[in-house]
């Protein structure tokens, strides 16, 4: 079983990259936000990968990061989702996009990938909602510049409701309801009173 590749990136496309290990080229499958990332084509390059085996193939899946490579993992343990499928959806969402995209029940924005139905979407959401940490999700979110300007406040009213002794998934539930009921909150402590208060 193969489980990392290291040697030079001998050429590169948006979906696939070929690494010459001692004289070898091996084909290996990545998403976007891999061949973003990759060197320049002579350069050195280590992938780690997903050696997929199947009765008339062998596939080679490769990331740069180890946290795409779990979540690709996740993805085609899901059913109904191979590996195409998997890269397709690291490919369109960035890791904390999708992240934070589960952790919030965003069918709608999951849905929106390519060859992503919503039945699909719901299925990969309640498959993968416990897997996700909802504070890492928004604590992602937040540093990568999202677009909910209220992540940061979440983040610290679900962090202050933990710490009180909710679980994670009802804290998360507490303060987005708090959130959505009054918009105009503009900051943790408010939000952590309103949640607490349930008004």
């Amino acid at each position: 079983m193969i489980t990392f590749l290291h040697g030079k990136l001998d050429t590169k496309s948006p979906t696939s990259a070929i690494i010459d290990v001692g004289g070898v080229g091996y084909e290996v499958f990545i998403s976007l936000s891999t061949y973003e990332r990759l060197p320049a084509s002579g350069e050195p390059c280590r992938l780690q990968i997903h050696h997929h085996i199947r009765e008339d193939a062998q596939l080679l899946f490769g990331f740069l990061q180890a946290e795409e490579k779990t979540m690709f993992e996740r993805l085609i343990a899901i059913s109904g989702i191979g590996p195409k499928t998997a890269l397709g959806i690291l490919s369109g969402l960035t890791i904390s996009e999708l992240s934070a995209a589960i952790a919030n029940n965003d069918i709608k924005r999951v849905s929106a990938i390519r060859g992503i139905g919503k039945k699909t979407a719901e299925r990969l959401i309640i498959e993968l909602r416990d897997k996700v940490n909802p504070l890492e999700a928004l604590a992602a979110q937040s540093a990568g510049g999202g677009a909910n300007p209220n992540v940061t406040m979440l983040r610290d009213a679900i962090l202050a409701l933990t710490q009180l002794g909710f679980p994670q998934e009802q804290a998360r539930k507490m303060a987005q309801t708090a959130l959505d009921t009054d918009p105009s909150i503009r900051d943790a402590e408010t939000l952590l009173r309103k949640s607490l208060s349930g008004k």
